[in-house]
């Protein structure tokens, strides 16, 4: 989607809206009640808002089609991501704080544990405390020098996980994972996808010097041996919020991924809530001092991806729970729906469409519940993901008519 620059417009009084995204919404009928687990969750903040609000469904990416975290939460800040491309490690990058400049490469990297033979044995090093991890990073800051050629900077983000950038001339970001996705085997070697990529080739030749010293760097880590490369990305910046939508932007979420992709498209980065209840405060705070507000919850979708109905449900009805401190706050518009479906039956994320829920005091209600079947029926449809930023703006009176 891309609006005229014409039709956004100013209003006369401030509008606030807020995007609240319960991770992984979407579900699939249980086998024994037929009922998804938005359907079976008990919701009565969330239903009585739906009695008050247009509902329909949206498709992330395209029909068929599974989309990613990044991907998905792009579409719903109105970037149509078949346009604006982005990789995992520039996000991850973006979460940490990290900054980034045009030609930077970022990657995922995960600490790794290897036998004597070079042979993974867990790819996620056991999944070391934050402490471990840590200690990790700066024997790898220690022990790495790449020449002056080009810089690496490591930043931990989580147990396990860790942010690299790579800075310097002449690098490319088109190469595959190292990391094979089973044990058993050596990580796979840094290599160019296009042999005639010559910026990608070189690269290659750098993160395997920088994996080999790092074998030696983490000599003396228990459990830690090697690094996974994996999203290798490049970094190109977007038009923000501000300049496309007129909007003053904030983020409210626990993982520095979503942090990312918010900073990416300029909004402005509060700090790191450490629980739910830290990011809704954070928001409460900061209110009345942005235009749009974007509220992100990973409980759905983390128990949607363990196979978990119950659970799922729990996390669902957890947010409904504090529901009304967001509806207190009176915003011009208050859209709730999710970035993409994440059924506990697939234990995985799915192509389904998503449930959305728009409130402001231009909705016209269909139903007086929450859920797959009733948005089926709702006001708004069928729509893509990236058509949904539109459709706030013009409930907040954000834009004009188009022509005479």
């Amino acid at each position: 989607m891309m609006l005229p620059d014409d039709l956004v417009q100013t209003p006369a009084q401030p509008t606030r809206l807020i995007l609240l995204v319960l991770d992984g919404l979407g579900g699939l009928p249980h086998p024994e009640h037929g009922r998804t687990e938005l359907e079976a969750a008990r919701t009565p903040n969330l239903d009585g808002l739906a009695a008050r609000s247009s509902l329909g469904v949206h498709t992330p990416i395209a029909p068929g089609v599974t989309p990613g975290s990044g991907p998905a939460h792009l579409a719903l800040f109105g970037y149509d991501p078949l346009r604006y491309p982005i990789g995992r490690g520039a996000l991850g990058a973006l979460g940490v704080g990290l900054e980034l400049s045009p030609g930077d490469v970022a990657i995922r990297v995960n600490l790794a544990t290897l036998d004597k033979a070079g042979c993974i044995t867990d790819r996620r090093a056991g999944r070391p405390s934050d402490a471990q991890g840590k200690k990790a990073v700066e024997a790898l800051v220690a022990g790495i020098d790449l020449g002056g050629e080009v810089t690496a900077t490591f930043v931990h983000e989580k147990e396990h996980r860790v942010v690299l950038r790579l800075r310097g001339e002449g690098l490319g970001a088109g190469l595959a994972d190292t990391d094979p996705q089973v044990t058993g085997v050596p990580p796979l070697l840094p290599q160019a996808l296009d042999p005639t990529d010559r910026a990608s080739v070189r690269t290659a030749e750098i993160l395997t010097r920088l994996v080999a010293q790092a074998r030696e760097a983490l000599e003396g880590i228990p459990g830690i041996d090697g690094l996974l490369l994996r999203g290798i990305a490049p970094y190109q910046p977007l038009p923000t919020m501000e300049a496309r939508f007129g909007l003053r932007a904030a983020v409210h979420a626990r993982y520095p991924m979503y942090r990312g992709v918010s900073r990416l498209v300029g909004m402005e980065v509060l700090g790191a809530p450490g629980t739910d209840e830290e990011a809704l405060a954070q928001l409460e705070a900061s209110f009345d001092s942005y235009d749009f507000h974007f509220l992100h919850v990973k409980a759905p979708d983390a128990s949607g991806e363990d196979g978990d109905f119950d659970a799922k449900v729990a996390a669902i009805e957890a947010v409904d729970v504090w529901l009304p401190r967001l509806t207190a706050l009176a915003p011009d518009v208050l859209l709730v729906t999710g970035d993409h479906s994440t059924p506990a039956a697939m234990a995985i994320h799915s192509w389904h469409p998503v449930p959305v829920l728009l409130h402001s005091r231009w909705a016209r209600p269909t139903a007086d519940t929450f859920g797959e079947g009733a948005c089926r029926a709702g006001d708004l449809g069928s729509l893509r993901g990236v058509d949904l930023m539109s459709l706030a703006l013009a409930h907040a009176g954000r834009l004009q008519k188009l022509g005479a």
